[in-house]
């Protein structure tokens, strides 16, 4: 059996999938299987993932399914100790998986391990992640710092199945873009993180990838992932005071990135002058909605990113 089972969701992937495949294959970690997530392909993507044979367990939804859902039927075929995530459009490097067991195994209080990642398009590498020594993520029980500026990219983590049991966590089919932050912060709640701090993945940027091309359901599900963690804790509110204030911030500028991106400038322009307060990536964000919305994908990925050191530049 399988160490780790790599979920991979699909829906017509054809073009990068074999290099996300390829990726797998490579890695120096030999103890592994692909759970293949077919969400309803008309393209080529069923004929490539079954011609890597065994390693690959092929599953087909009888129809497209929202990614949530998709990826919560892929989790549950997983034959695993630890379960990783990989887009059909992402890459991992050929040591990630060894880089990343060890830690678990060195530490049963290890719940998720992560690593650095590179984001890039077809001209090449955009951002290291954990490039600068400020941005760097800190290890053990960081559910206060996930609140406060979540830092996880899902092609980086892999997570103990144990965790996932007695936790009884899962995707939450109501949420499409916030469902894997949701399922991190359940586990950083309770279990210590630890990462790798070499860019051990790639995340690929393009318009037809999901989270941008549903990102204006990001503001909503951050609201419904804050209600869930209200509802949880009567004193929740209370005891993570600054990081839910932050946390709103974020679900404002979610709004207007939204607005900017389905081409209602003045609408994003509006959400952040109705916001109080002063903040230096809504600032940043404002000054944006004067660009084309064809530059929202790059601008977005700026200002999370960059908006604070954007600004002490400026």
């Amino acid at each position: 059996m399988p160490k780790v089972s790599v979920v991979m969701n699909c829906l017509n992937g054809e073009r990068y999938l074999r290099e996300a495949i390829d990726s797998v294959v490579a890695q120096t970690y030999p103890h592994w299987e692909i759970v293949f997530w077919d969400n309803a392909s008309t393209d080529a993507s069923p004929e490539i993932a079954k011609s890597y044979g065994e390693r690959i367990r092929y599953f087909r939804s009888p129809e497209t399914y929202p990614l949530a859902k998709a990826r919560k039927l892929a989790l549950a075929e997983a034959r695993r100790e630890y379960v990783a995530f990989l887009d059909c459009d992402d890459i991992w490097q050929p040591r990630k998986l060894e880089k990343q067991i060890v830690l678990f195994e060195a530490n049963p209080r290890v719940g998720l391990v992560f690593c650095d990642t590179e984001f890039f398009n077809e001209k090449g590498i955009i951002r290291q992640l954990y490039k600068r020594k400020r941005e760097k993520p800190l290890r053990g029980m960081v559910f206060r710092e996930l609140l406060r500026r979540y830092f996880l990219s899902t092609e980086t983590v892999v997570i103990r199945s144990k965790a996932l049991d007695d936790l009884g966590a899962g995707f939450d089919e109501r949420l499409n873009i916030m469902h894997d932050k949701d399922l991190f912060l359940k586990i950083a709640c309770h279990y210590e993180l630890d990462y790798v701090d070499e860019p051990l993945a790639q995340w690929r940027v393009h318009g037809g990838s999901w989270s941008h091309s549903k990102y204006e359901l990001s503001a909503a599900e951050s609201e419904l992932v804050l209600e869930k963690w209200l509802k949880t804790d009567p004193h929740f509110e209370e005891t993570y005071a600054e990081e839910v204030a932050t946390f709103r911030r974020n679900i404002v500028l979610q709004r207007a990135l939204g607005e900017w991106k389905n081409n209602k400038p003045e609408r994003a322009r509006r959400v952040l002058r109705d916001h109080q307060g002063f903040d230096p990536k809504m600032l940043i964000a404002y000054v944006g909605t004067y660009l084309p919305s064809s530059t929202y994908l790059m601008a977005r990925m700026f200002i999370h990113r960059f908006g604070v050191d954007a600004f002490r530049i400026w």
